[in-house]
């Protein structure tokens, strides 16, 4: 997915009276406390996968690297907090890459954990990244897993909702989507070469499907 910063659309959310705002990467922005929400980047998943044999381009891993920053330009936020798996696996060159838009970025990261990070905790912290296994903000409750409990509203990730529309014909198209419910809102995965699973729309959920640039309420 390509980002041309002067051309998206993107989505205002009012959840428990505070505004956020969804945007066409994935990302949500929650405005009063100037806090950007990524989930399920998977730096490292293609170098990883490259390093076994696999004909990826070199060149996605960068554009992980080039949204990461087209994001952060557009919002400026005070703290970015990954909702779970940043990295795919083990420490590969993408390490370096990570380290070098942490110290450069003049933001401070937040990684709630998840099933995929498996990076020493020690690495993280020493290039000023803190680290949970899950973080608590006013009404807000940020886990990896979804995750639901009393009082709070849950920001999730781990499982790349998507949802597939269909035409009138056979067609068919398949889009990430921010995947809510009453108390609960579930990331798209904001990196390249993640995959998605298709989630089923009830009366009870409401979906904002990311189509290029755009965040569209379905």
């Amino acid at each position: 997915m390509s980002l041309t910063i002067f051309t998206i659309m993107i989505h205002n959310l009012i959840i428990e009276n505070d505004s956020f705002i969804l945007h066409p990467t994935g990302a949500v922005f929650w405005e009063k406390e100037s806090k950007l929400l990524i989930s399920d980047i998977h730096l490292g998943k293609v170098s990883h996968f490259r390093k076994f044999g696999m004909a990826i381009p070199r060149k996605v891993i960068y554009k992980n690297f080039k949204l990461l920053r087209d994001t952060l330009d557009y919002f400026k936020p005070k703290q970015v907090i990954f909702l779970g798996d940043l990295f795919h696996s083990s420490l590969n060159l993408e390490w370096a890459l990570f380290e070098g838009f942490v110290n450069e970025s003049g933001t401070s990261f937040v990684l709630v954990m998840g099933n995929h990070d498996i990076i020493s905790r020690d690495k993280y912290q020493k290039i000023g990244v803190q680290i949970f296994d899950k973080l608590i903000f006013d009404k807000f409750l940020f886990t990896h897993y979804p995750q639901e409990e009393d009082n709070y509203f849950n920001f999730a990730g781990h499982i790349h909702p998507a949802i597939r529309l269909k035409g009138k014909g056979k067609q068919s198209l398949k889009l990430p989507c921010f995947f809510k419910k009453k108390n609960q809102m579930i990331l798209p995965a904001f990196g390249e070469f993640t995959g998605s699973h298709v989630l089923k729309k009830t009366s009870k959920v409401d979906l904002y499907a990311i189509a290029d640039e755009m965040v569209i309420k379905i």
